[in-house]
């Protein structure tokens, strides 16, 4: 599976304790991230990752360009819903694609629980 991680500045910490929980699951997946939390996944898990720009500076268009191109399989986002970004209009098109083109996009710890559970049993079917 490709999967975009992404996560905002207050919520960075939140998405390294998510992988470091489902370590093994993410060695086996091809995986892209926003430039600055790629850099801080790459130094806490040492994951081998394709880094994008950070979000302000076009990364969450990027990873919208791969979902609208069908390269992206699912998007673990976290978001945080109590501070305002600068690039909200980007961030708004992300999900606005993830919706387009059908793409599982979780946007806090709750969802991406959900999406990595299927996503983990689905080849048990």
């Amino acid at each position: 599976m490709k999967i975009a991680l992404i996560a905002h500045d207050e919520k960075k910490d939140d998405l390294l304790r998510f992988i470091d929980k489902h370590l093994v699951f993410f060695r086996n997946q091809e995986l892209y991230a926003t430039g600055t939390t790629g850099g801080r996944i790459i130094e806490h898990t040492g994951l081998d990752l394709h880094r994008c720009k950070s979000g302000p500076l076009g990364g969450d268009q990027e990873i919208g360009a791969m979902v609208a191109n069908r390269a992206i399989d699912c998007i673990i986002f976290f978001r945080d819903p109590l501070t305002a970004q600068p690039h909200e209009p980007d961030v708004s098109a992300l999900l606005r694609l993830s919706d387009v083109y059908d793409v599982p996009l979780a946007t806090n710890e709750g969802t991406a629980e959900a999406i990595l559970y299927h996503l983990s049993h689905k080849d048990r079917r």
